[in-house]
């Protein structure tokens, strides 16, 4: 293997990393946003009504 593919190779692996992290980055930062919306949805599904603290009982059992 000469010097050219190893400078390749790690030039190349080094910028997947880098997108790898970015897009977790992305994903990170955006987090609580979705689990806002999955809690909107999750509560039209169940007919629009907010779970009290004696539903949430009931569900988690």
């Amino acid at each position: 293997m000469k010097w050219d593919n190893v400078t390749l190779f790690v030039l190349a692996a080094f910028g997947c990393v880098m997108l790898l992290l970015g897009q977790i980055t992305e994903v990170l930062s955006r987090l609580p946003q979705i689990i806002r919306a999955w809690r909107r949805v999750r509560q039209e599904l169940n007919g629009g009504v907010e779970p009290g603290p004696r539903d949430e009982d009931r569900t988690s059992g």
